[in-house]
Parts: C-alpha cells; sequence; structure tokens
C-alpha cells in the first residue's frame, strides 16, 4: 500500500522561502514509488513553486493548497474557486482544525468545498476531529468523490501540543476506516522523527499530515524515508 507523507506549512514561507526549501529537499529527498508526497504552501507561493518542481526534478511530488472557496467562481471577495486553483495544485487541504476555530467553519462549508474540489478534479484532503468525528464523517458518504484523503488531526493536540497516543490514532483510524474503507486515512498532530515510525506501523493508516516538521526540508526528507520503510516492512 503506497503511504502519504503531506506538508502543511501554513502561513510560514515567502515565496524566496519556498524556493529555498525546495532547493535543499531535492539533494535529501529520495524518489519512491511507494511514497506520495504532497506539499501545502501557501497561495502566493503555488504559482513559483508549481514550475520550480520541474527544474528541481521533483515532478513527482505534488503541491497542496491550503483550502479553497466553497463557491464557485463569481462576487466572492478574498476567496480563490477550485478552478482556478487546479492548474497549480492536485489537492486541497479542508477543515482543517484552525480554520474551524478561528474562521468558525463548519461542517457544511466544509461539504460544499469538498463539493467544489472534486467537482474541479482536485483531491481533497479532509480534516476530522475526534471529538466530532462522526459529525464531521458522515456528510461525507453524500458527496460523489473519486478520491479523497481523510486526515485524522485531533484538536486536543493543537490545544496542548501533545502528541496523540498511538493507542488512540489506531482507535480512530479503525473508525475511519468502518466509514469509508476505501478512503486513504493519514494522522497529523506533532509528527515528529522521534513518533513518525510508531504512526506509520498503526494498521490501516496511510501516512502522515505534518505541520512543524515540514518546515524543514531535511527532517522532512528523513520523514519521507520512514515512510517508504514502513511499506517495505510490511511488503
Amino acid at each position: 500500500m503506497k503511504k502519504y507523507v503531506i506538508g502543511n506549512w501554513k502561513c510560514h514561507k515567502t515565496i524566496d522561502d519556498g524556493l529555498d526549501w525546495f532547493q535543499q529537499f531535492s539533494t535529501s529527498y529520495r524518489k519512491s514509488d511507494r511514497v506520495k508526497v504532497v506539499v501545502a504552501p501557501t497561495f502566493l507561493c503555488l504559482d513559483r513553486l508549481s514550475v520550480t518542481l520541474d527544474g528541481l526534478q521533483l515532478s513527482d511530488v505534488s503541491l497542496s493548497a491550503q483550502d479553497v472557496s466553497a463557491f464557485p467562481r463569481g462576487n466572492y471577495t478574498g476567496v480563490i474557486a477550485a478552478d482556478m486553483l487546479k492548474p497549480l495544485v492536485d489537492y486541497v487541504i479542508i477543515g482543517h482544525a484552525e480554520r474551524r476555530r478561528y474562521c468558525h467553519e463548519t461542517v457544511q462549508d466544509v461539504i460544499n468545498k469538498v463539493a467544489e474540489a472534486a467537482d474541479c478534479g482536485l483531491i481533497p484532503i479532509v480534516c476530522v476531529e475526534d471529538s466530532e468525528l462522526l459529525s464531521q464523517l458522515r456528510p461525507l458518504a453524500d458527496i460523489e468523490c473519486k478520491e479523497l484523503i481523510v486526515a485524522y488531526t485531533p484538536v486536543e493536540v493543537l490545544t496542548f501540543n501533545i502528541p496523540e497516543s498511538v493507542d488512540r490514532v489506531t482507535e480512530a483510524v479503525k473508525r475511519i476506516n468502518a466509514f469509508f474503507p476505501t478512503w486513504p486515512v493519514v494522522y497529523g498532530g506533532r509528527v515528529s522523527e522521534e513518533n513518525a515510525k510508531e504512526y506509520l506501523a498503526i494498521q490501516g493508516i496511510s501516512g502522515l499530515f505534518v505541520g512543524e516538521a515540514s518546515l524543514e526540508p531535511e527532517k522532512f526528507a528523513r520523514l519521507c524515508e520512514f515512510a517508504e520503510q514502513s511499506v517495505e516492512r510490511k511488503a
């Protein structure tokens, strides 16, 4: 089973920072058919970085947007429609806990965004939390979406900066797989070099959703190596 390693830069890197990051990453990263690498920079970086990937022979690495509009093109100030993102990215993060908390994003907003992304051929990475797992998962069943990744991101981890226990992640992955057995499930929440191998060894997990550790290219490259090794061990 292929593993995903998804890096979310959040609001940390400028265009120049991103170019430098990929330059360094290209010297550490070892391409593998067993691992799908996805990086989510800020909107401002997407155009330049999409060109840079080919120049650095990183065409196997995909870009993701960190959000998308819940509406198509139109009179919606300050948002970016899914079809505008399509030439630049393959994936889009939807429903991150920080957007639910700070931008008051609702379950219906998430559903609308997933539908918009799917209609344009983007692959949604939908974030769900432990306390609201069922209420956030159920509405997804009504959406026609060929591909979707579920990112289990427990809100307690964001609040207390303490990684989720392997046992709790294992239980959450089982519950998500029971709902949607064909959709990959990745874990996000204080993922680091120290705990990544434990999470990758969880039965039914499909990879990692990485925040802070993705900001350093060498660390992120090592997480990609760990993901490849986890596939080899299970082969």
